[in-house]
């Protein structure tokens, strides 16, 4: 069954074989939701995951995309995304999942972006930052920026103080953590989220008050001597906070503790990049949930 699994997600690229193969690989998929969580083991998962891939295949190919859109495909992957368990077998299932709706946003499309968000999978995306291994955290980050970077989805994620706070919290408890333990290629996705957001008038005030630390005292100047683009994107993301922000912003209750953003140019990420794309974040402890002025 491994062989014919893998066959069918490695075979023609045809839209019409990939609409037929498409209805007999949900059923594959589904099938998996009726095993208790202790019989889901790496033999399911091998067996699964190249029926996964072939999904990324559809939502790749420019003729399948939207019908599989329409088809809301996606939705079916989600229970996977939405599993907390540290087995290997898990793991495999959500990044396999996060690959299907990375394929998805590669592209600039503006429908993609609508369904995704719409059907809460920045939520999902957010765990995962949070919570999982660097490959799982990688893809989904990617995901996230690449949402940030359509009008539509910066504008949902900033519309509520609520939507703001967890991307901001999940983007710092990763900089704190990779203040602990550097990985350049999942930090680039996290400063460029960050730059992205202070495009946003209110996300930028808010970042003016709770972006991390790591990011303003040089922490991360060995993990980016090799990468020249995040690190003028870093020194853009610090000048852009220490400009006057437009907008309101949410002010920290007595019980949240963060940090003072300020705009003080640090020396270490080199001259600033020219025109931002990117996002923001918290301080160690989080921003604290004060109302979206």
């Amino acid at each position: 069954m491994g062989i014919i699994a893998e066959k069918l997600a490695n075979g023609c690229n045809h839209p019409m074989t990939l609409y037929c193969k498409s209805f007999f690989t949900l059923l594959f998929v589904v099938n998996l939701y009726i095993f208790p969580s202790s019989n889901i083991g790496l033999c399911i998962i091998y067996f699964v995951h190249p029926l996964i891939n072939f999904f990324q295949t559809v939502a790749a190919h420019p003729v399948t995309r939207t019908p599989l859109l329409a088809a809301r495909i996606p939705l079916y992957l989600y229970p996977f995304l939405n599993t907390t368990s540290k087995a290997k077998s898990y793991e495999y299932l959500r990044l396999a999942s996060l690959n299907v709706i990375d394929a998805l946003v590669k592209v600039d499309d503006t429908e993609a972006v609508n369904f995704l968000v719409t059907s809460q999978v920045i939520p999902l995306c957010l765990r995962i930052m949070e919570t999982d291994s660097e490959l799982p955290k990688l893809v989904a980050t990617s995901i996230v920026k690449r949402i940030m970077l359509d009008e539509f989805g910066l504008q949902y994620i900033c519309a509520t103080a609520d939507r703001f706070f967890q991307a901001a919290m999940a983007l710092a408890t990763m900089v704190n953590a990779l203040a602990e333990q550097p990985s350049a290629r999942l930090l680039k996705h996290v400063v460029r989220c960050y730059l992205r957001l202070t495009d946003n008038p209110r996300a930028r005030a808010a970042l003016q008050i709770c972006l991390p630390k790591p990011l303003k005292d040089g922490a991360f100047d060995n993990c980016l001597q090799d990468d020249p683009a995040t690190r003028c994107c870093l020194q853009q993301l610090l000048d852009n906070l220490g400009a006057p922000a437009g907008g309101g912003a949410p002010r920290p209750g007595a019980g949240g503790s963060a940090a003072a953003g300020g705009g003080a140019r640090h020396p270490g990420p080199g001259p600033a990049a020219r025109g931002s794309r990117g996002g923001g974040s918290s301080s160690q402890a989080g921003p604290s949930r004060a109302p979206w002025m």
